[in-house]
């Protein structure tokens, strides 16, 4: 089984999604965006950088916890990672993501 993207509208109006694996658990969530084309391009970029390595930034949060960032090409955050409990977890999550995200499955949320 395949990723997917879900990409729904919040409560505030804003734009988002998730980048979900073949079981799925999500392994990716976007920024919020102001519009719909917006986060769609967003979806375009993690499809786009996903699967290079050199897009990821390992991280730790104030808690100790690692996670990672995916960035564009211009270094600016497409998607951030849940935390996680060890180093470890965090490599299988970030290998996932690389796994999963060239995928063009997108569950438009939005309308309904």
């Amino acid at each position: 089984m395949t990723g997917k993207y879900e990409l729904k509208k919040g409560s505030t109006g804003k734009y988002g999604f998730n980048l979900k694996a073949g079981n799925g658990q999500v392994i990716l969530t976007s920024q919020r965006y102001e519009s719909k084309s917006s986060a769609e391009n967003g979806i375009a970029s993690v499809q786009q950088n996903g699967p290079l390595e050199e897009r990821f930034e390992r991280r730790e949060s104030i808690r100790n916890e690692p996670y990672f960032v995916l960035k564009a090409g211009n270094g600016q955050i497409i998607g951030t990672s849940e935390m996680y409990s060890s180093d470890s977890a965090m490599e299988n999550g970030i290998d996932s993501v690389k796994k999963n995200s060239p995928t063009s499955r997108i569950d438009d949320l939005t309308t309904g």
